[in-house]
């Protein structure tokens, strides 16, 4: 039986070489608030925003493959969630039984979310079908 719960991406996580540009870029350009920082403000290793983006810092980083790290998913029920995915052709990640590497090497991170918090967000979206 497929997953029953409701799930939505909760984030997009992208290498950058100039971490400062795209803080700089988003904040300003778009507007878009910094929810979470990783590392010291000055300096960070990898930062989130409101709205699903996450930076993280790869100054080595020079070409087009590979930029897109993994997509984090929010999900009503971890355990049912983890239970479905891995009927499927998925390989466990080193970092944890959330995270799982489909067949065509796209990361993906499963993340519990709070009571309730998925159908509030799923809400953003008034034209979605159930």
């Amino acid at each position: 039986m497929a997953y029953q719960k409701k799930a939505y991406l909760e984030h997009s996580a992208i290498r950058v070489k100039d971490i400062e540009w795209y803080i700089r870029f988003f904040k300003e350009a778009l507007n878009m608030p910094i929810r979470k920082i990783d590392g010291r403000k000055d300096n960070p290793r990898q930062i989130w925003t409101i709205g699903g983006v996450q930076l993280i810092a790869d100054p080595n980083f020079s070409g087009v493959e590979g930029r897109l790290a993994h997509l984090g998913i929010m999900v009503e029920d971890l355990e049912a969630a983890m239970e479905e995915v891995y009927k499927w052709n998925v390989t466990e990640l080193p970092k944890g039984h959330n995270w799982v590497v489909l067949p065509d090497g796209l990361n993906l991170e499963l993340i519990q979310a709070k009571e309730g918090s998925v159908e509030e967000a799923l809400t953003v979206y008034p034209w979605m079908e159930d």
